[in-house]
């Protein structure tokens, strides 16, 4: 039955919000990464910058796109100028486009931060060499939650990647102080479970994961081509994009973290008093000018309430609210219904 008048809301009493976070464990295993699919999940560009990941064949409609890989150095690292460089150009300005939409400009200089494995931007720590995971929104959602980030990684041979791994995880980033705020947001660092060395980074808002070629320096084999295996070093300069992306999949094991969506609310308390919505304006309320919810005259008058309609000033409806069931009114009771408006 439709309620006879308005009720204004007080927006300093009734109406108030609320945020509410939900997390998603998203597990990526090297199976998907390299291996199920023949890499008929990995797409390459003519452009040769980056490596996309799917989920599933890519060319399939079902495909949904994980993330992308790439790698670049800073223009002054030491692999910077080497001879034979493949790429050179691209990989610098792979770096330099990372530091600029993460980290911004230093303050007195006015150039290209360089990514540091620690907290502070100071210049210590610095990281002139990455290789670049960048996670598609479908899978960060509104940011990766802090403390939950795990990438394991193969450090054995090439031909047997993973008879030895490493796990990096940014278990303080959960702890106070155990993150920084830059341009793109927050970030912590990702340190070797076993020795507790920083060997990358994660932006938990861009869902960037940034690791240091120190993960992998103690290997001679880290990648294999035609002209034999070379370390990560010799990769970066001498191989394409393309080929440094697929040796890093290829010591992939595991990558896998807890998502976050975060649900705003306005919740409008939507008061009825004893004396008011009482009574119907619906002409089935009455039957012969007698209430049809009463059976005395003498009775007490009855409604009931099913739908909330929000209005705003100009009295133009905004949003409705249907009850789960009917609420019964009458001048001896008060209504207290709460009304949530999720965005």
């Amino acid at each position: 039955m439709a309620i006879l008048n308005y009720e204004l809301l007080d927006t300093n009493n009734d109406v108030t919000t609320t945020r509410t976070l939900l997390h998603e464990s998203i597990p990526l295993t090297g199976t998907i990464v390299s291996g199920t699919y023949s890499d008929n999940n990995i797409k390459n560009y003519t452009h040769g910058q980056f490596q996309s990941v799917y989920d599933y064949p890519y060319l399939s409609s079902s495909a949904n796109h994980i993330f992308d890989i790439t790698v670049g150095y800073d223009e002054g690292s030491t692999l910077s100028g080497s001879a034979g460089a493949t790429q050179e150009a691209k990989k610098i300005n792979m770096y330099n486009q990372f530091s600029q939409v993460l980290l911004g400009y230093t303050g007195s200089t006015n150039t290209v931060r360089k990514f540091e494995l620690d907290l502070s931007l100071d210049g210590s720590g610095e990281m002139p060499e990455s290789l670049f995971l960048n996670f598609a929104r479908l899978v960060t959602k509104d940011q990766i939650k802090k403390g939950t980030v795990s990438v394991t990684v193969g450090t054995g041979s090439w031909a047997t990647p993973f008879a030895g791994t490493k796990v990096l995880t940014d278990a303080s980033a959960s702890a106070t102080g155990g993150t920084f705020s830059v341009l793109g947001g927050e970030y912590g660092v990702l340190y070797d479970n076993a020795t507790n060395v920083a060997q990358g980074l994660v932006f938990y808002q861009a869902g960037i994961v940034a690791l240091s070629t120190a993960s992998f320096s103690g290997l001679s084999d880290f990648y294999s081509s035609s002209a034999g295996t070379s370390s990560i070093a010799d990769m970066f300069v001498s191989s394409s994009i393309t080929a440094s992306c697929d040796a890093l999949r290829h010591r992939v094991q595991n990558i896998s973290f807890n998502n976050t969506t975060e649900i705003n609310s306005k919740v409008y308390f939507c008061r009825v008093p004893h004396n008011k919505y009482n009574h119907s304006s619906n002409p089935t309320y009455l039957s012969s000018s007698t209430m049809r919810v009463k059976s005395v005259n003498t009775d007490t008058p009855v409604a009931y309430i099913t739908t909330i309609g929000l209005y705003d000033s100009n009295n133009d409806l905004l949003a409705v609210a249907k009850l789960s069931e009917p609420l019964r009114k009458d001048p001896t009771n008060e209504l207290t219904l709460r009304v949530r408006l999720d965005y």
